[in-house]
């Protein structure tokens, strides 16, 4: 239990973190792979130079601060935090590192204003937050160890078959190289890629799995990032898959983790609505697979965004699932004007993804909602569903980021 004088303190830094948050950030991340280069390996070099890891840590700590006396409404962010470093194996004593780094960063970026009573605030405040993920932590593990066809750690999978969706998305079966079963995961939830890098270390991934669990092989959909941003340099991982992975060739992978998933135990009267923009579709229809599977009485509304037909993903599965279950609606919704020879019509339109159109598939707003995709779209769906008055144990989604940011203008 924290003492009140430190969540006086504590709480007392709040307006000044969310004044310095970001240079805080940048300037801790800079300094921990300085000082302890051995981390560097947890952390995606993507998100780290487009900024998104940053503003990520930046809400964590402002919100931390914010809500230093009464931790219970931290429970999600906990449990998103805690997938996600079960995910990229974060051990206790990776907790002293970041803990070191985080206290130097405050004292070297707020000089004078951080104070030995604010250092030792904090310094305490960080103990108590890793005692409580080290220890969430440690359940995820041993869950995913104890489950059957579980395991700790990373395993050695071999490329099954390589399959190409579209243009920029290829699809990896992977089964274990012993041959053994594999766990059953959540529809929705992800696992991670470990892969060695020229310079000798390792670099790690985390991708969603793109079909119904099962326990015969992992599929993954992974999308070439070609990084077209001046601050986004292109994806190793995944062009590394794309061309030089091929079948027969062996990768590690590690457990399937994730707070994102829908609970297959969980059977509503009202519409499940699922929602995805661009490669976002890989976690929606792993649900939307089983969904149709384990309620086929429920109404189902599907609506993928993506530029055009022929970046198009999985539309032949799709289509086919549409046929063989009479409660599910799909819509297919292209922000590319149409090309030559193309006529859309009936399931498919011209546009973005947006309220107006959820609203003409739905019967009743008062639905669940899954949504997974770019940050743009992401805002605005949240936005709108906020407007509807959507309850938020109705609205789920995967957002790399704070969610604050789902708040801001798109």
């Amino acid at each position: 239990m924290l003492s009140q004088q430190t969540i006086d303190i504590v709480s007392s830094t709040a307006p000044i973190l969310q004044e310095y948050g970001g240079t805080l950030t940048k300037h801790f991340y800079k300094r921990m792979f300085s000082h302890n280069p051995e981390v560097a390996p947890y952390f995606n070099s993507a998100h780290q130079a487009g900024g998104t890891q940053q503003r990520a840590l930046a809400g964590a700590i402002c919100a931390y601060a914010a809500n230093i006396d009464n931790l219970e409404v931290l429970g999600s962010a906990v449990e998103l935090i805690g997938q996600k470093h079960a995910s990229l194996m974060i051990n206790p004593e990776h907790y002293p590192v970041v803990g070191e780094n985080l206290l130097a960063s405050i004292r070297e970026v707020l000089g004078e204003g951080a104070t030995d009573n604010i250092i030792d605030a904090w310094a305490e405040a960080y103990g108590v937050l890793a005692d409580i993920m080290i220890g969430r932590e440690k359940q995820i593990y041993n869950d995913n160890a104890e489950k059957f066809g579980g395991w700790a750690g990373f395993r050695t999978f071999k490329i099954d078959k390589k399959e190409k969706e579209s243009r920029s998305i290829t699809s990896f079966y992977l089964k274990l190289e012993d041959g053994g079963a594999l766990p059953e995961y959540l529809p929705g939830q992800y696992i991670t890629v470990r892969m060695r890098t020229p310079n000798g270390s390792t670099t790690m991934r985390n991708y969603s799995l793109s079909d119904k669990p099962r326990l015969d092989y992992f599929r993954i959909s992974v999308k070439r990032e070609v990084g077209i941003k001046a601050d986004t340099p292109k994806g190793y991982v995944s062009n590394k898959l794309h061309d030089d992975i091929e079948v027969g060739d062996l990768i590690e992978v590690g457990p399937p983790c994730g707070e994102f998933f829908l609970n297959l135990n969980n059977h509503h009267e009202r519409p499940l609505v699922l929602l995805a923009a661009g490669v976002g579709i890989t976690p929606i229809l792993s649900i939307l697979k089983s969904a149709v599977e384990s309620m086929p009485e429920r109404e189902i509304i599907f609506v993928h965004g993506c530029l055009n037909e022929d970046i198009q993903p999985f539309k032949a599965i799709i289509d086919k699932l549409a046929v063989t279950h009479s409660m599910l609606k799909i819509h297919y919704r292209y922000s590319d004007p149409e090309m030559e020879g193309i006529n859309r019509k009936g399931n498919c339109s011209t546009g973005f993804v947006d309220a107006k159109l959820i609203e003409s598939l739905v019967s009743d707003r008062h639905a669940d909602y899954y949504f997974c995709g770019p940050r743009p779209f992401m805002v605005n769906i949240y936005q709108d569903l906020l407007k509807w008055g959507v309850p938020s144990n109705q609205v789920h989604f995967e957002f790399f980021g704070p969610k604050e940011e789902l708040q801001k203008t798109a």
